[in-house]
């Protein structure tokens, strides 16, 4: 699907009205396909990239284009459990024409991103302005999601959030390699700035590109460093509690096993006719408070060892 924009007034809109066209492909069909490798003499190895949720960020030089490959994260819905995926986007950039190719819808050119808008390289700087600003939000939301998480795990501890907590870090890991990556495209794009026919405008907001994706990327990474330490607490509280829940148990059957010892002997025909004949209805009430009280003694007992 082709969505088409261009620059009217130093801002960027939708519709081919202006001047400089950008157009945004969106899951291209196999026409679209044909029409970019054709007309645009666009590499099919690097359209296939654009569309490729594992290739690496990257920057290419092409004979009539400049190619850039970089990652942006996936559209967040209640059906992704938690799971924050990261996408490719292609950005082709000719001398009168910016090409974008993604697979899934993404917003472009929101607020105040689309201002100040004027040659391809502005173009250029602010679709990764708004990769670096969509990673920000979704850290925010990543955030907030830790948060809910493990204050369902202080109330309980369940499977579920477990689970929730796990596939959250691993939705880390995708955003700290991708910004990484996007970090490496910057720095790329900064070395080759004269070659591109960046401004020193340009070179500026690619500044606070760097500075922006950089912060991003500790932030994720301290996210990652926060829930991994997190899991493994967890995962010794668990251990611990299922110690302690297991010596317990033994403390309460060895302090059964006691006195069901002396019950044994107790029920021998021996005892019960001796008892009998003593006719004192008071003897079986005072057997079993001397049996409970047995049992009382040996869980202290042990209970007292395991302190020590």
């Amino acid at each position: 699907m082709l969505q088409e924009y261009s620059i009217v007034n130093g801002r960027i809109t939708q519709g081919h009205d202006g001047v400089i066209p950008i157009d945004l492909y969106i899951a291209p069909d196999d026409a679209e396909k044909a029409k970019l490798i054709g007309e645009f003499g666009i590499d099919e190895h690097t359209l296939a990239s654009s569309v490729d949720p594992d290739e690496p960020p990257r920057m290419e030089f092409e004979p009539n284009h400049t190619a850039i490959i970089i990652k942006y994260p996936k559209n967040y819905s209640a059906d992704d459990n938690f799971l924050f995926k990261v996408k490719s986007m292609g950005i082709f950039v000719f001398s009168n024409r910016v090409v974008l190719v993604v697979s899934d819808n993404v917003q472009m050119f929101t607020g105040k991103i689309a201002l100040n808008v004027s040659t391809v390289q502005d173009i250029l700087l602010r679709v990764l302005l708004q990769a670096v600003r969509h990673f920000e939000s979704h850290l925010r939301v990543i955030n907030m999601c830790s948060e809910e998480i493990e204050s369902e795990i202080n109330e309980a501890i369940e499977n579920r959030s477990l689970l929730n907590m796990f596939t959250l870090e691993k939705g880390l890991v995708y955003y700290v390699n991708a910004l990484s990556g996007n970090g490496r495209v910057i720095e790329r794009v900064k070395v080759n700035a004269a070659k591109l026919g960046l401004t020193g405008e340009n070179l500026e907001l690619l500044d606070d590109l760097a500075i922006e994706n950089n912060q991003s990327l500790d932030q994720a990474q301290v996210y990652s460093q926060v829930l991994s330490g997190l899991m493994d607490a967890r995962a010794s509280i668990v251990s611990n509690n299922l110690n302690v829940m297991m010596k317990n148990m033994n403390a309460i059957v060895i302090s059964v096993a006691v006195p069901t010892f002396f019950t044994g002997v107790g029920g021998m025909s021996e005892f019960t006719g001796a008892v009998g004949d003593a006719h004192k209805f008071w003897a079986y009430p005072l057997f079993m408070l001397t049996m409970a009280f047995l049992g009382y003694a040996t869980f202290l007992v042990i209970k007292k060892f395991e302190r020590h």
